[in-house]
């Protein structure tokens, strides 16, 4: 990730905060532009495009998608002969990264692939062998964790939650082998398996990543983003539920200022257990 590269006269960034600028966000081989305008997202393209052919890199168009924010290009943008397409969403770095001010579409995307995890492992599922200690353990170490891929920075409600849970409650009965007539509810459920709900989980992996991100120095791109507020006006109405607020109601009821948790958070273990008891108190 860069912060103010020159490109021509001028940069052609955005603003990150007021008196810094983000051009692109780097990692291995993925490249995402970033600009305000149609016009300097054409410039920054192809600059990108004449720069890599000198040093003999080209650009795979079909791999390369435009995402517009609150407008549309006049003109297809291309590189080299090739017109991109224009999308409502990508993904990048195993996310989908959605025009929408949700996580919804990226939640759906980890549902799918989580159950295609759990599905490949029924023969376990269906095993007598295993004992059903060792079938949550597997289920937490490889689906689970598909499932909860970049869950620290989701953006969720209400409906995310039930999906999640319909989804985890679901798997932890076919471990277990409870299907209809057979009663239990979730909360036995959650003590048969050892497991919790999926609300609780999330809101841990939140937290402990936003401990993570505290106790960075205070130019590191993540930490300056956390009070960070993008260009532009949001619609008329009732304020959205924001990955920001929700992690301002969750330091409120740690009984938190973002002061006092940056100072609480260089104690790795402190605020471990912090977390931990906080998230227990709300289960």
């Amino acid at each position: 990730m860069h912060r103010g590269i020159r490109c021509g006269r001028y940069r052609v960034r955005i603003p990150f905060p007021k008196t810094e600028y983000l051009e692109d966000l780097d990692f291995a081989d993925d490249l995402a532009l970033l600009a305000c305008t149609e016009s300097r997202i054409r410039e920054k393209t192809s600059k990108l495009w004449l720069t890599g052919r000198r040093v003999g890199l080209e650009i795979n168009a079909d791999k390369t998608e435009l995402m517009c924010i609150n407008t549309s290009p006049n003109a297809p943008l291309n590189v080299g002969s090739k017109d991109l397409s224009c999308v409502d969403n990508f993904t990048y770095l195993g996310s989908v990264i959605s025009k929408e001010e949700s996580a919804l579409k990226d939640i759906k995307s980890r549902l799918g692939k989580a159950r295609g995890a759990f599905v490949k492992l029924r023969p376990v599922w269906r095993s007598s062998s295993y004992s059903i200690q060792t079938k949550t353990r597997l289920y937490n170490s490889i689906v689970k964790t598909v499932l909860l891929y970049g869950s620290e920075c989701w953006r969720v409600v209400d409906s995310d939650f039930q999906k999640l849970d319909a989804f985890h409650s679901g798997c932890l009965r076919k471990i277990c082998r409870i299907f209809w007539p057979r009663v239990i509810t979730n909360d036995d459920l959650y003590v048969k398996t050892n497991s919790e709900p999926m609300r609780k989980t999330v809101q841990k992996r939140r937290l402990k990543w936003l401990g993570h991100v505290l106790r960075m120095p205070p130019e590191r791109i993540p930490k300056v983003a956390l009070h960070w507020t993008p260009q532009g006006k949001r619609s008329r109405g009732r304020p959205k539920t924001t990955w920001r607020r929700a992690v301002e109601k969750e330091l409120e009821t740690m009984k938190l200022t973002w002061g006092e948790a940056e100072a609480a958070a260089k104690d790795r273990i402190d605020w471990r257990q912090r977390v931990e008891a906080s998230c227990s108190a709300r289960s």
